[in-house]
């Protein structure tokens, strides 16, 4: 049966435009059936958005696949799917033929699948995708690149640059912006969004969003929205369903799930997420683990996390339970656990006293590791010489060219520009910023992993490059080393996939530690594993990376790191592809394991929530950087709440925050796109963004101020000083409001400069 043949029935009356009954997806494994989504029952409405949300693992991205029936072999889907189009009869999705299913995916339900970089064919230029999904399906050519143009525009691309690149000419928005075109351009009535903004950074996250937001209204669509993180859908969805073991656990509208969750594992999910606003003492990790596909646990899939559960739960799976009439709940407690599980952001003295004094649990050794008084964010050690200092270091490298570039000058990237900054003992310096503003780089500059082009990086005193070069004055390159780590941001590619947990983790023993025989290594080993949770030690020690999951893997990650006694490890984004609930309770393990080895972090992320939540901990400091350079640094609380760069503002109005209407504020950026590091602005490299900025901004290079009042805070910006020439000089914004209000023609299509005062637009015309 195709799609046109159902369509000339009369449409029922009814508000769903999706209907999921008892679906199910299962996979014939060597060790059992694996269920992957479990008797799901949903109801997707007209023209809404609606939020799905869960751990990995949890069935999203199958429900995402299942509504297409589009589940990969061997996956078997049962059950029904009923589709209901604006001007026809109700379509049994699974009941359809090869060409009816051709005819309802991109045409009525559309996909926008997590990695753009992947969705599209790098050998072919993004014109090519237009042209081919149009002529797949049989749409005039013109008429369809006419409103491929009229859709690049909407997003807030220039159509003609865009369309002309091949896809890793584009930015990982501009990418993401372009797929969400190509879904769109078939006129679908339903858009599946499965983590769209996944990879992508704070500002181009909040972008995305707003965009669909527009797109929705403005294309008629209903939208479901997959991510594993809750604040971020928290903005825009309508209602929110809460996945968990391959089943909906809550549905209901979103203010009623962020306001007053019924089950007990959504009220523990928004406990563990990191945010920029409530006591660091309110985020708990949510305990254990997700049940295993092949063995879901009989009764209530959650009773064995769940702090209510008890033989009811362990025998009979709860039924949906009615907490409005558009709010349900699979929970036999639920009532309870609005008591039993406060969501409130107090926190009682005498429960904070208790639980500080229990030994043995990373979130008592968490609360207690800092150091630092809160008001002044300077470490204890501070007095003392710095671990590793750099002085104004440069990083500088030319860019790869292609075969055709080999007659000109090749592009030099400026990564890191000036940078100066001094780690000490037991300290914690987390630098955030956009994918491409130099974090990475200038952490493995650091660490001694890149030579930097132009400054001096020192270890207790000696420089690193001229002990390498041999001039070590009684210190080798091996002991610089030893002493300085890193942890990398994916650490199963990280692991050496040939060995085992034993083997990778006996090596630095064996380098550094010869004194010790095999029995000594294996019970160090051993025990380390059990002192991060990983028990019993026994199995794991024998395992692969492929069989750990990602936290275990990035457990193993740290362990072998700590094993080399270092002074300092740079942790590139080790909690960025982890569970929202698994990133609070990873980070309360690295503030553990600074405690056991006396060590110092260098903490690379792109989330303002993640970086205050260990900074916080810990007393360490928030370093903002941005094309190369290091615009901001202080203690969290003067970072978060007291920003004094125009950048650093516009991060934390771009951090999701659960129950706070971050729409209600206008956006402080003007360019969401960061400029081209091989050509960076002249002046203030952030004055092309800045909705402050001025004249002045364009020509003048600010130093780094001290921010009056504050310890420890510095910024480099011009408005932090009251008697700079910035505050008599000509607003550059002014000027662009006028000539936009002047334009007979709106500056869209021509890659040319800002178009936007920053006043009510996120997102403004791309370079």
């Amino acid at each position: 049966m195709t799609v046109s043949e159902t369509a000339h029935h009369d449409l029922d009356q009814t508000d769903s435009i999706l209907e999921i009954r008892n679906a199910s997806v299962t996979f014939d494994m060597d060790r059992g059936e694996s269920r992957v989504l479990d008797d799901v029952d949903l109801d997707i409405q007209r023209n809404e958005i609606l939020g799905v949300v869960g751990e990995s693992g949890s069935g999203k991205s199958m429900l995402a696949s299942a509504l297409l029936d589009a589940i990969v072999d061997p996956g078997v889907l049962y059950g029904d799917i009923t589709y209901y189009p604006a001007d026809g009869g109700p379509i049994n999705i699974l009941d359809l033929d090869k060409q009816g299913l051709k005819e309802l995916r991109w045409e009525e339900i559309s996909m926008v699948f997590q990695g753009a970089m992947s969705s599209f064919n790098p050998v072919r230029k993004l014109r090519t995708h237009f042209v081919e999904t149009l002529d797949a399906h049989d749409y005039d050519i013109d008429e369809g690149m006419d409103r491929t143009w009229t859709i690049l525009e909407d997003l807030y691309l220039d159509p003609e640059r865009v369309l002309d690149s091949y896809p890793h000419e584009l930015s990982g928005g501009m990418k993401q912006r372009a797929l969400i075109a190509l879904s769109l351009v078939l006129e679908p009535e339903v858009l599946v969004m499965d983590e769209p903004t996944a990879a992508l950074d704070l500002l181009m996250q909040r972008s995305i969003i707003s965009l669909i937001q527009e797109i929705k209204t403005e294309y008629d669509l209903t939208i479901v929205f997959i991510t594993h993180d809750l604040p971020l859908v928290a903005d825009i969805a309508d209602r929110i369903g809460v996945l968990y073991a391959f089943e909906f656990v809550e549905l209901g509208p979103t203010d009623e799930i962020l306001e007053d969750a019924a089950h007990p594992y959504t009220r523990l999910l928004l406990k563990s997420t990191p945010n920029l606003n409530a006591p660091i003492e309110t985020m708990q990790p949510v305990e254990g683990s997700a049940p295993d596909p092949v063995n879901v646990p009989t009764g209530c899939s959650f009773h064995t996390r769940c702090p209510l559960a008890d033989q009811h739960c362990r025998a009979e799976d709860p039924v949906a339970y009615e907490v409005h009439s558009s709010h349900h709940v699979h929970c036999h407690h639920w009532e309870d656990a609005r008591e039993d599980i406060p969501m409130s952001y107090e926190i009682d003295d005498a429960e904070l006293d208790d639980e500080q004094t229990a030994t043995g649990t990373p979130e008592t050794i968490a609360r207690t590791a800092s150091t630092t008084s809160p008001s002044s964010g300077t470490s204890a050690s501070t007095a003392a010489e710095p671990v590793v200092s750099l002085d104004n270091v440069e990083v500088h490298f030319e860019k790869e060219q292609g075969f055709l570039d080999i007659f000109s000058e090749p592009d030099v990237v400026e990564a890191v520009d000036g940078v100066s900054l001094d780690i000490y003992e037991q300290d914690v310096v987390v630098l955030v910023g956009e994918s491409g503003c130099g974090k990475t780089t200038l952490g493995k500059t650091t660490v001694g992993l890149q030579e930097p082009t132009g400054g001096e990086i020192t270890y207790r005193g000696h420089s690193i490059w001229d002990v390498k070069a041999g001039n070590g004055n009684g210190i080798s390159w091996g002991e610089i080393r030893q002493s300085l780590q890193i942890v990398h941001q994916d650490p199963g590619s990280a692991l050496n996939p040939h060995r085992r947990v034993k083997a990778s983790l006996e090596a630095p023993l064996k380098r550094w530690n010869d004194d010790l025989d095999g029995n000594d290594r294996k019970q160090r080993i051993l025990s380390l594993l059990e002192h991060v949770g990983m028990t019993p030690p026994e199995d794991y020690i024998e395992r692969y990376p492929h069989q750990l999951s990602g936290g275990e893997q990035q457990r193993v990650a740290l362990i072998r790191a700590m094993l080399m006694n270092p002074d300092l490890i740079m942790a590139d984004e080790p909690v960025s592809a982890l569970d929202v609930s698994l990133r609070v309770e990873m980070m309360d393990l690295m503030i553990q394991l600074q405690q056991t080895f006396d060590t110092s972090y260098l903490f690379v992320s792109h989330d303002l929530s993640n970086a205050r939540y260990i900074a916080e901990k810990t007393g360490g400091r928030i370093g903002v950087v941005y094309l190369g350079e290091l615009v901001e640094i202080g203690p969290p609380e003067q970072i978060i709440h007291n920003p004094q760069h125009p950048y650093t503002q516009a991060l934390c109005w771009a951090t999701p925050e659960l129950g706070v209407d971050t729409d209600a504020a206008d956006s402080p950026i003007r360019k969401i796109d960061i400029p081209d590091p091989t050509d960076p602005p002249s002046g203030c490299r952030y004055h092309t963004r800045c909705a402050n900025a001025r004249e002045v901004c364009k020509t003048q290079q600010p130093e780094s101020f001290s921010v009056p009042d504050e310890e420890v805070h510095n910024a480099a910006c011009f408005r932090v000083t009251d008697d700079h020439e910035y505050w008599s000089s000509a607003s550059i914004t002014d000027d662009e409001s006028d000539a936009e209000a002047t334009a007979e023609e709106p500056a869209a299509t021509d890659g040319g400069g800002d178009t936007n005062d920053g006043a009510s637009e996120p997102l403004t015309q791309d370079e």
